[in-house]
């Protein structure tokens, strides 16, 4: 058995040196670049819509039996099965860590290795539906940029290309991976660029453009030229309400401290937990029972994002137990959404760092949702007034995703090309600036920019030394 290990082994060997001869003797290496950045776009496209389409059919098929007036008890055993079920695939079949992908490629970029193992093409898919799928209260984001990351990695090491441009075509993998999940391809390219700190050249940020746009239409055309949000009919926006978009600012700046804080502390206590088993039951446990009160913590939250937006407030109380009581008072749904906007963050915390594989930008989203239809709700409740609650959702999905991850032209753009609505771009860059100046004031780094050292990745066997030289440029 060994011996044919090493005859197929030596057989790939010299198949990718031909093709690496073959591809330098005709291809200049930035005119290759821009091929296999095209072609990473492709994978990582086609990969966003099949595990959207994964986590939707699970999802579909857990809430087969949804009550929408009463409340549904299957809430206390789906999110706690998907991360034991998570768990025991990162423990027994990945045997790799998959939990906070976006903050591993950040690293491995930082420090230049970019050798990543090829089952991670694959292994985060299929850790965050089952997460998603059966509820865990978070988003498909970072492991899609993982995956996405592994594509460009293992693209670049088949043909054998050198370490500086096998670092771009991991980052040309986790943006075209974050566009395509979002059809985002601007999002996509400045999430690389702002968040993962790709470097910056002509040559990496036109081939992480070319790969991002390529994932974003992949997936739209796939996913039959349907945005995610519906948001159809926002309001134009009123230079009046510019106090109130400040205020919302400001708002969403402080909460950002709080979510990020929450999220810092949770992700500490799971981390020093030594029983896996004990860990995975008390995540699992505070994330079900959380989302039977708060069915709006089920999943990603998308589907209660584009009622809000399009003026079901009612929507968000729909399978709780409080169904028939939110409307005895007007400050009934305030404090509903209220308590899932304090909530959001530890439900998200727990399916990360407790066992389930998420990302961590979709929750800044649906948080962001619920802080603007707090705030208005406040406003309108206690002061007669008449803001628009889908408008300042919107506003607060820019906002928090701002302050929470340090990254404000990520979150504008993302939230911009979410819906489409490029209109109320104004407002949208004035609560993500105010939100992102309160929150880099108080707390100089985000919750997820130093989790995780270089050791704990899952690269491969045979690891790029890290080198000094800087990304090629235009003369390379």
């Amino acid at each position: 058995m060994s011996g044919i290990r090493e005859n197929i082994d030596r057989k790939l060997h010299d198949m990718t040196y031909s093709l690496k001869s073959w591809r330098e003797r005709y291809i200049p290496e930035v005119t290759f670049l821009f091929i296999v950045a095209f072609v990473i776009g492709l994978v990582s496209g086609f990969a966003a819509y099949l595990m959207k389409s994964i986590i939707d059919f699970i999802s579909r098929y857990a809430l087969s039996g949804f009550k929408v007036t009463e409340s549904n008890y299957t809430f206390l055993i789906l999110p706690l099965t998907g991360i034991f079920l998570a768990a025991l695939y990162m423990r027994y079949i990945s045997h790799d860590d998959l939990e906070h992908g976006t903050a591993r490629i950040r690293d491995a970029i930082k420090t230049r290795q970019a050798r990543m193992k090829p089952r991670l093409m694959y292994d985060s898919i299929v850790g965050s539906s089952i997460t998603l799928g059966l509820g865990g209260s978070a988003g498909s984001e970072g492991p899609i940029a993982y995956t996405g990351a592994a594509i460009g990695s293992n693209i670049g090491q088949a043909f054998r290309v050198s370490p500086q441009y096998l670092l771009i075509m991991v980052g040309c993998g986790a943006g075209a991976g974050i566009a395509g999940i979002f059809k985002a391809p601007v999002g996509g390219m400045l999430f690389t660029l702002e968040v993962l700190g790709l470097g910056m050249t002509t040559v990496s940020v036109m081939a992480l453009l070319l790969s991002c746009l390529t994932a974003a239409i992949t997936s739209l055309i796939l996913d039959g030229g349907m945005l995610d949000l519906n948001y159809a009919h926002p309001l134009p926006f009123d230079m009046s309400m510019m106090p109130y978009v400040l205020l919302l600012g400001l708002f969403c700046g402080l909460y950002s401290l709080y979510y990020s804080e929450v999220m810092k502390k949770f992700d500490r206590f799971f981390k020093n937990m030594n029983n896996p088993w004990l860990k995975n039951l008390i995540a699992g446990v505070s994330v079900s029972v959380l989302v039977f009160l708060l069915p709006p913590l089920f999943g990603e939250g998308y589907t209660t994002i584009s009622s809000v937006l399009n003026g079901n407030l009612h929507s968000v109380v729909d399978g709780s137990l409080f169904f028939y009581k939110v409307d005895s008072s007007p400050w009934g749904v305030v404090a509903f959404v209220g308590a899932v906007l304090l909530a959001k963050c530890f439900a998200t915390s727990a399916t990360n760092s407790g066992g389930g594989v998420g990302g961590e930008f979709a929750p800044t989203l649906f948080a962001g949702c619920m802080a603007g239809l707090f705030f208005a709700l406040v406003m309108n409740t206690a002061l007669d007034l008449r803001l628009d609650t889908g408008d300042f959702a919107f506003f607060g999905m820019a906002g928090i995703m701002a302050g929470a991850i340090h990254a404000p032209m990520t979150a504008i753009f993302l939230t911009l090309e979410l819906t489409g609505n490029y209109s109320l771009i104004l407002p949208v860059a004035i609560v993500s600036g105010v939100s992102y100046g309160i929150s880099r004031m108080v707390s100089p780094q985000s919750f997820f920019t130093s989790r995780y050292s270089v050791s704990q990745f899952a690269l491969d066997d045979t690891v790029n030394p890290p080198s000094s030289g800087e990304a090629p440029d235009d003369k390379s």
